[in-house]
Formats: structure tokens, C-alpha cells, sequence
């Protein structure tokens, strides 16, 4: 599992017109899964994301997690996460999660994740998607678990 986590202001996500979710201020996930992903690093990950300490306190220093500054999530599938372009100038995905368990990944992860006290936005899986955001700070970090 992979994910693509920006601290924002704020962010959306389209698709075919309309507006799929929208957040304020809070992380942005482009979320991405491979073969053998299980809901072990599900959790993992949303243990993680929910305790990062990436928002600023009094004295300006990142040491707040997301629930004290009652941010939200906006949590966005991307496959392409899993693109190896090492060889030659096409990616390839062979190591991206099949369509099938790549969805079931989605929505579980998203599942975990609202069953915290965070509001949680998502995109539609699958779909051809616009992201618009905001980045603060810019704070922008890749997390993997295996």
C-alpha cells in the first residue's frame, strides 16, 4: 500500500461535471494498492495518517495531529502509484492490485478511516478524476507499508 499525503487548505475532487468530495483543511491521500495488501496495512495506514503530527502548534512547530485542529480527509484512489518506469518510457502496473481488489482495498481503507471521529471525502474509484488543491506549506510525504 501507498500513499500520497498532502497537508492542505483545501481540496476537491470532479469527475464528469460535479463536484465527487470536497474537504477544508486537512490531508489530501492519494491512496494506490498492490498485490497481497491486506486489511493489516489498512489499518496500519490509517493508525498512521490519524496520528501524523504535521500541523502547526502555537509556536509555529508541526505537532498536531488532525483531530485537534478539526481537519478532514479527502481520499482519492490512484493506481498509478504502483507505475514502474524504470525500464523503457511506458509505465507498467504489474505490480498495482487488479481493478477488482484494488476496489475492495478502497473501500475498506475508507471504512477504517470513518470509523474514527475525522470527516472523511472521497472520490469514485475508477473514474477519470480532476483534484484540485491546495497545498499547505507545501507539506507533502509518501508512505508505504509492505
Amino acid at each position: 500500500m501507498r500513499v500520497v499525503l498532502q497537508r492542505v487548505a483545501r481540496a476537491e475532487v470532479r469527475s464528469d461535471g460535479g463536484t465527487l468530495g470536497a474537504i477544508g483543511r486537512g490531508f489530501l491521500l492519494l491512496v494506490g494498492f498492490r498485490h497481497g495488501d491486506s486489511d493489516e496495512q489498512l489499518r496500519w495506514m490509517a493508525d498512521k495518517i490519524r496520528g501524523l503530527r504535521l500541523f502547526p502548534d502555537a509556536e509555529g512547530k508541526m505537532n498536531l495531529p488532525i483531530d485537534e485542529i478539526s481537519g478532514e480527509l479527502l481520499v482519492v484512489s490512484q493506481f498509478t502509484l504502483y507505475g514502474d518506469v524504470r525500464k523503457g518510457r511506458r509505465p507498467s502496473f504489474v505490480d498495482a492490485a487488479e481493478p477488482e481488489e484494488a476496489e475492495r482495498l478502497y473501500d475498506r481503507f475508507v471504512d477504517i478511516l470513518r470509523q474514527g471521529t475525522i470527516p472523511v471525502a472521497t472520490g469514485s474509484f475508477g473514474a477519470l478524476m480532476e483534484v484540485d488543491l491546495v497545498n499547505d506549506g507545501p507539506v507533502t510525504l509518501i508512505i508505504e507499508r509492505d
